[in-house]
């Protein structure tokens, strides 16, 4: 998709980024992963789950592992719905043979991270642009482009997006530029002139106001209430600013719970928790660098579940 891109799927509506569950001490919980994965798999309107991701604690597991998750998460989906890779190697070359491994372990797709060194130092130009050529070149994985907050130093601007998103191979993007000046002056240039790319929120605190420009969502947010999101994205693509505002409103609770917290990390944490809370998960254990929330965190998490309506999964 995109000017010259003739890969990739349908991924307009909610594709969430699912956790990596753990067991109690510490190691990867396939049984878990096929509970979640086979409920958020099962529901019409997911059109994807992006495993390793932030939410999914990518980073944090060892290569072995990481391929384990995604064929433990493509297990679980049956082949309902694609699993899409996040891929994060440092290096372009190391990112490249990520992908590779990824594809060869069944995902369909890969959400391709920054250089993370570029959010302390910045990045060349041409070097954005490169990255996403080599990787799908080395590994075949159809990509998307990922857009990191504006306060850093690996956001793109808009002609790198536009660069990037006419290249081979890249047929999404997940914009979470942070910077509603920015969303509001660059999305319909991107619109305009990549009509083909599709295009994703990942502002799990700004839903309300990025719905109604977006052909989905893909959040961490999917992961705990992926049956409210679909009423969001549905009443954003029918400009029904009404029913959007009142599912924002149900959902207010949560969000403040988990992404109002001190950072998107201890939002992982609390995904974690609200996965208890809605009966898929049995423990909120996570691997460090993530620690366990303050005293009184789990028990805030579960009422703001309550108070939002969202039942218990059978």
């Amino acid at each position: 998709m995109g000017s010259a891109n003739t890969v990739g799927f349908d991924v307009s509506g909610l594709v969430p980024a699912p956790v990596t569950p753990f067991t109690r001490d510490g190691a990867v919980d396939y049984p878990a992963i096929q509970r979640l994965g086979s409920w958020l798999g099962s529901i019409e309107g997911v059109k994807g789950l992006v495993v390793l991701g932030h939410a999914g604690e990518g980073t944090f597991l060892t290569q072995d592992e990481q391929i384990a998750v995604i064929k433990a998460f493509v297990k679980s989906t049956d082949g309902r719905v694609p699993v899409i890779a996040g891929i994060t190697g440092e290096g372009t070359e190391v990112a490249a043979l990520e992908a590779k491994r990824a594809r060869e372990a069944g995902a369909a797709a890969g959400l391709l991270y920054p250089s993370h060194g570029w959010l302390r130092f910045g990045y060349q130009p041409g070097a954005p642009q490169d990255r996403y050529r080599r990787v799908y070149e080395v590994s075949g994985l159809p990509l998307i482009l990922f857009q990191y907050p504006d306060n850093t130093k690996a956001t793109y601007n808009l002609q790198t997006m536009l660069d990037i998103s006419a290249q081979p191979g890249v047929f999404a993007m997940k914009n979470g530029v942070r910077n509603m000046r920015r969303w509001d002056t660059e999305i319909p240039v991107i619109r305009k002139q990549r009509p083909e790319l599709q295009i994703l929120t990942c502002h799990d605190e700004y839903l309300l106001h990025t719905a109604f420009d977006v052909d989905g969502m893909l959040v961490g947010y999917g992961n705990i209430a992926p049956e409210l999101l679909l009423e969001l994205i549905a009443a954003g693509k029918a400009q029904d600013y009404k029913k959007a505002r009142a599912v924002h409103d149900k959902l207010l609770p949560v969000t403040k719970a988990v992404y109002h917290r001190g950072s998107h990390m201890e939002g992982t944490v609390a995904l974690k928790h609200a996965l208890v809370a809605r009966g898929i998960l049995d423990h909120a254990t996570v691997r460090s660098p993530l620690l366990p929330l303050e005293d009184g965190a789990e028990k805030e998490i579960n009422l703001a579940v309550a108070a939002s309506q969202l039942p218990r999964v059978a």
